[in-house]
């Protein structure tokens, strides 16, 4: 590891105000601007994963990369230099490393291992996917060589069939539920053992109702929330007559069948989150109905993968 690496990982000194710890959400892909050469800008963006109570937009990092120049190399002399970038900013060496797209895994994974950091396969990036956007819609666009107008669209991705969850990881039964916005906002607050959550702020209706899920277990609540923790749950979705539980990069879990009108109603209302709080919905684990905190509880969001 190199010495600016050390660095970014530690304190200034004993007066310095401590490091801010985050996660951080990566994206390292082409972009539709054209360089000089004929060939694809490449692009690396970090952000932070928001901290509770932090505010603003917190760290974020953006580097351009040529096409000839996309090795994992490239990818781990660029992140040190996103650490020393980070510490001068306040924050320390990420925890973990949440990696976006599945084409890059192994590229990140390699350039991660040789700077010890811990990556993470996940789609749960909620605050790069909002800034991606953000940038789709008003950076790109206004630099020399952007591809205006319709692409080739990308071939769609063939979805894994969603399988039961281990016997180990099952509830004894499951209830769907509702919450208003407003109560969410509030979820750094309760009694939670294993808790997954994103800032809220942005939407302003605490009146909305957000749909989510109760899973029950009298004797393993604990155990499974802690599986589900390392799940990377990203968002309830149905799928014809089955509620799944979309995770990690690609996996499928499938929590339950369900009947006709149950699923379309469940449908109809996932639908309605999308266009009225941005997509959120919740996943609960629990003991019992009665008890009155929570083993597990993660806030999910239903945004677009690409």
């Amino acid at each position: 590891m190199s010495q600016a690496t050390e660095e970014a990982r530690s304190n200034a000194g004993p007066s310095a105000q401590p490091l801010l710890q985050a996660d951080w959400e990566l994206d390292y892909y082409s972009r539709p601007i054209l360089e000089a050469d004929g060939k694809k800008r490449w692009e690396l963006l970090i952000c932070s994963t928001p901290l509770d109570g932090e505010a603003g937009q917190g760290f974020r990092f953006v580097q351009n990369c040529s096409a000839s120049s996309v090795n994992s190399q490239w990818l781990k002399q660029t992140l040190e230099q996103a650490m020393e970038q980070a510490a001068q900013e306040g924050y320390a060496a990420p925890r973990k490393l949440r990696c976006w797209r599945a084409s890059m895994r192994t590229m990140v994974q390699r350039a991660a291992e040789q700077l010890s950091l811990e990556m993470i396969p996940s789609r749960r990036c909620y605050a790069l996917v909002e800034w991606l956007q953000e940038r789709q819609a008003t950076v790109y666009p206004a630099e020399e060589g952007y591809m205006a107008g319709p692409l080739a669209p990308a071939p769609l991705p063939i979805q894994p069939l969603a399988v039961p969850l281990p016997e180990a990881a099952r509830g004894d039964s499951w209830s769907w539920a509702s919450l208003p916005l407003g109560a969410l906002k509030e979820a750094a607050e309760w009694d939670v053992s294993f808790a997954g959550l994103v800032p809220l702020d942005g939407i302003s209706d605490d009146d909305a109702m957000v749909s989510g899920l109760r899973l029950f277990s009298a004797t393993r609540s604990l155990a499974i929330a802690g599986w589900i923790a390392g799940l990377e749950p990203v968002r309830l979705e149905v799928s014809g007559n089955q509620l799944v539980l979309e995770a990690g990069l690609e996996d499928r879990w499938l929590l339950g069948n369900l009947e006709d009108e149950e699923a379309k109603a469940a449908a109809q209302a996932f639908r309605a989150a999308r266009e009225q709080v941005g997509g959120v919905q919740f996943l609960a684990v629990q003991s019992s109905e009665a008890q009155s905190g929570f083993d597990g509880f993660w806030v999910l969001r239903d945004l677009p993968d690409a």
